[in-house]
């Protein structure tokens, strides 16, 4: 069976969104003896160019053309795509013949102008979130999923979970043995569950000249201790109130999800990595009770820390 991917471009897209979509689809196809043909798209055909310069060349979408997967990839050019509604509409017309449309990073916002993700849940690259959520206080934004399923609509964080988003759909295609050869082909993991933090580290949201990137490399290595508001606050020198509202408008999030998160990425690297009791790692990342910690891993990966650990060992 052979299932058509549109890879639909506008100008100023993001050249990595596109390409790994495309790789992920392409291995895939290798592996299961060409079960995708990809097509890359855009309004009226013709080279595209990204956001690096680099230019595709594409087919124009046209109506009588049927998909499986239509793919609207994110890129600073999405802001202007928002007003084309030439576009728009194309993209309405096909998402109703489709089987499956799906977005990578900012390409929600395409998907969010034609009312596609009222009252679904979808995701986006974090810096876009909130942005998200002004504009289409329909959407149920998920901030912090790497990818987002919502009957027939898909959603993704930037470029990489673009990646997982990809893998998930060949899985559910296909199923698992191609979607992990897959991810061995491309050298990633196989498996981010599409609820984990968009954040491999909550260093990541700062750089080295933020003036909490201290603080927290200071917390991630006094994760047992009692890491409340006051003594982070004390530990900058400010004020709890001024450091709590200072803190969310440079990082994003509160202090308390911060160090949430920075406690469950160094709990789920001992879960995954070791045969240490769950207790004990709840006890030593600063969870205390095991039930806390099953809570915290819920909001951040969608999965217990048992089924963390035997997703692992299976690997």
């Amino acid at each position: 069976m052979i299932r058509r991917i549109g890879i639909l471009l506008y100008p100023d897209f993001q050249l990595l969104d596109a390409a790994g979509v495309t790789a992920a689809f392409e291995i895939a196809s290798t592996l299961a003896a060409e079960i995708y043909e990809i097509s890359p798209l855009s309004r009226e055909g013709g080279s595209i160019r990204s956001s690096s310069g680099i230019a595709l060349e594409t087919c124009p979408l046209q109506e009588n053309e049927q998909f499986d997967t239509l793919v609207i990839v994110g890129g600073e050019g999405h802001k202007t795509a928002m007003s084309c509604p030439k576009l728009l509409a194309s993209i309405k017309y096909h998402a109703a013949k489709t089987r499956r449309i799906c977005s990578i990073c900012s390409g929600a916002f395409l998907l969010a102008q034609i009312g596609l993700l009222d009252e679904r849940r979808a995701t986006t690259h974090w810096q876009y979130a909130e942005r998200l959520k002004a504009l289409f206080p329909r959407v149920k934004v998920e901030a912090d999923a790497i990818h987002v399923q919502d009957g027939t609509v898909w959603t993704s964080a930037g470029i990489s979970a673009g990646i997982d988003l990809t893998l998930a759909m060949i899985t559910e295609d296909i199923g698992e043995d191609i979607a992990r050869r897959t991810a061995q082909q491309m050298v990633v993991f196989y498996r981010r569950p599409g609820g984990q933090s968009q954040f491999s580290t909550l260093l990541e949201m700062t750089n080295s000249h933020d003036r909490f990137a201290d603080l927290l490399g200071w917390a991630r290595s006094h994760l047992s201790e009692r890491l409340t508001v006051e003594s982070l606050a004390c530990q900058m020198g400010m004020s709890p109130r001024n450091f709590s509202r200072t803190f969310q408008a440079s990082v994003g999030i509160s202090p308390a999800r911060a160090i949430e998160r920075l406690r469950v990425e160094a709990a789920r690297e001992r879960v995954e990595r070791s045969n240490v009791p769950i207790e004990t790692i709840a006890m030593t990342s600063g969870f205390h009770d095991p039930e806390r910690m099953r809570r915290a891993f819920l909001r951040a990966f969608g999965q217990p820390p048992q089924a963390i650990r035997r997703n692992a060992q299976r690997e």
